[in-house]
């Protein structure tokens, strides 16, 4: 059977064969899962991979919206508010055939809030998880808490047994390098099962035959053929010669090709996601510029001259080829705290900018590093590049290094970085989950992912208010306080809003294009 090889720049990735069966789907993204450890990593594509073969009590569909999984009611306690009880669906069982049951609901929301976990900042609110019974779990939280199933659609269920069997109780260290059996290996509940791994070249999942959603999804799809490729005309040029069925990511310079082949389609939506640049504002002294004993960054007017000098537009129209959205916050417009005037506060002004440089004592600039992922988001090293040139406008000397995501988030998450891209997205819907990773000072079990240094124990006592608030209207007032302060100190450097664009067979169908980029195989069909 002929095979065709496609030449990348430092190695050969051979695809899949032309002739797949016709419930084979091939599908490629720019980017690898980081893990199958479904606790060690909060991140997208990781995400994406992992919905294939684990399951959360609760899932939003291809529309974003609520739906069991493996539990098929939900609600707190008529008599105490505190209390969530949710029970389980019946008859589940792990790709083992082990029944699936309270215990491993139980266990794997206590593995998920442990201090190597990525997904703890989802779970601050509960103080207890217990087993009522096989089909029944409750959680304790330390106030009613109005939001908490918002926070379980990425929180998937293990196996108690398989993990303790395989010595992988303990969420795999990913920041620190650590690996496991459960980052290559996978037990699952979900629609298919794992048949290989090969990291960052190749994963093939299959159709679970047991799985209890048999009857209640579509369920067309038998094989999964999973191919990161990076490079983005190599992407591009497997769809078109029909190496693979299903892109997630067509680069923007190639949409109008794509969507003008015959047997090829585009499909467009607004993703649930706001891409950033980050800074170090906290430190003393930082060892990435070229100042002496002191840190630019730390200083609010360079921060505010830093993000008048991005040209929103510019990238948009240049860089993006019309599909993003500008960016005024660092909340994407699906959740509850955006704003349309915050998101359209960032101008672009250079004379303003260059003002704010000379009043902060930088009116000759300075130099620093910026690190940016090349795998991550749409055009991110694109991205970069544009703004280290609207830098040099303002007299700021930017040296870009790119790399890949699975070095570059750990500078992020070991605080190993002081100005860096980021994106973010929100499925929770809600701010809460954006101050809890991003605002909330760094330690315990909030802002694992705030490497600013930004530190103020009333934004954090604000933040922690919002998981036991129950008048929404003073939630929401409190949350545009925290916005406020957000953004009149600029932690961050907001760029856009990312559109997503999905490439495909005109034979693939799916329902909606997902706004968490999350497409979930179990609706596809064939037509």
């Amino acid at each position: 059977m002929k095979k065709t090889t496609l030449l990348l720049a430092t190695s050969a990735l051979v695809l899949t064969p032309l002739l797949a069966s016709a419930e084979s789907l091939r599908w490629a993204r720019a980017g690898d899962s980081l893990t199958l450890d479904p606790h060690a990593q909060n991140e997208g594509p990781t995400h994406a991979l992992a919905h294939q073969i684990y399951e959360p009590l609760i899932i939003r569909d291809m529309f974003g919206q609520f739906e069991g999984a493996l539990a098929t009611e939900w609600g707190p306690k008529a008599d105490d508010p505190t209390v969530w009880v949710f029970k389980l669906r019946e008859g589940v069982k792990f790709h083992d055939g082990s029944d699936m049951t309270a215990e491993d609901v139980v266990f794997s929301f206590e593995r998920a809030k442990s201090e190597t976990s990525a997904m703890k900042e989802l779970l601050t609110s509960i103080t207890e998880v217990r087993a009522v019974d096989d089909m029944t779990v409750e959680f304790v939280t330390d106030g009613p808490n109005p939001i908490l199933p918002n926070n379980f659609t990425n929180l998937f269920i293990m196996d108690k047994g398989w993990t303790e069997a395989n010595g992988v109780t303990k969420v795999q260290d990913i920041a620190n390098g650590e690996t496991t059996f459960a980052a290559t290996n996978a037990m699952g509940t979900g629609p298919f099962t794992l048949t290989s791994r090969e990291p960052d070249v190749r994963t093939v999942l299959t159709k679970n035959d047991g799985y209890w959603g048999a009857s209640d999804f579509p369920m067309e799809v038998s094989e999964i053929i999973y191919t990161p490729i990076q490079n983005a005309a190599t992407r591009v040029a497997a769809l078109l010669t029909g190496e693979v069925d299903f892109i997630q990511d067509v680069p923007v310079q190639d949409l109008e090709r794509v969507a003008s082949t015959d047997g090829l389609e585009v499909s467009t939506a607004a993703q649930n996601r706001v891409i950033f640049f980050g800074m170090n504002s906290g430190a003393d002294d930082i060892d990435s510029d070229n100042v002496d004993g002191a840190n630019p960054l730390a200083d609010v007017r360079v921060r505010k001259a830093m993000n008048m000098a991005i040209n929103r537009d510019a990238i948009k129209q240049v860089v993006m080829r019309g599909q993003s959205a500008p960016a005024g916050m660092i909340s994407p417009p699906f959740v509850n705290g955006w704003t349309e005037e915050m998101d359209a506060a960032s101008k672009t002004d250079l004379d303003a900018a260059k003002a704010l440089m000379e009043e902060a004592g930088y009116s000759d600039g300075f130099s620093i590093t910026l690190d940016c992922p090349n795998d991550r988001y749409i055009n991110d090293e694109a991205i970069c590049q544009a703004a280290v040139g609207m830098m040099g406008q303002i007299g700021i000397t930017v040296n870009l290094d790119a790399k890949p995501k699975a070095q570059h988030f750990p500078l992020i998450q070991n605080g190993e970085t002081n100005f860096y891209m980021l994106g973010w997205g929100v499925p929770t819907y809600d701010s809460e989950y954006i101050f809890n990773f991003l605002v909330h000072s760094r330690g315990g079990d909030r802002g694992s992912w705030n490497n600013t240094g930004f530190a103020d124990a009333m934004v954090d006592e604000k933040i922690v208010s919002l998981a036991s608030e129950t008048d929404l209207s003073a939630r929401n007032a409190t949350i545009g306080e925290i916005w406020s302060v957000v953004q009149d100190q600029q932690l961050y450097l907001p760029v856009h809003h990312q559109v997503l664009n999905w490439g495909s067979k005109q034979s693939v169908d799916f329902p909606n294009v997902d706004p968490e980029d999350q497409p979930k195989f179990k609706y596809f069909t064939f037509n």
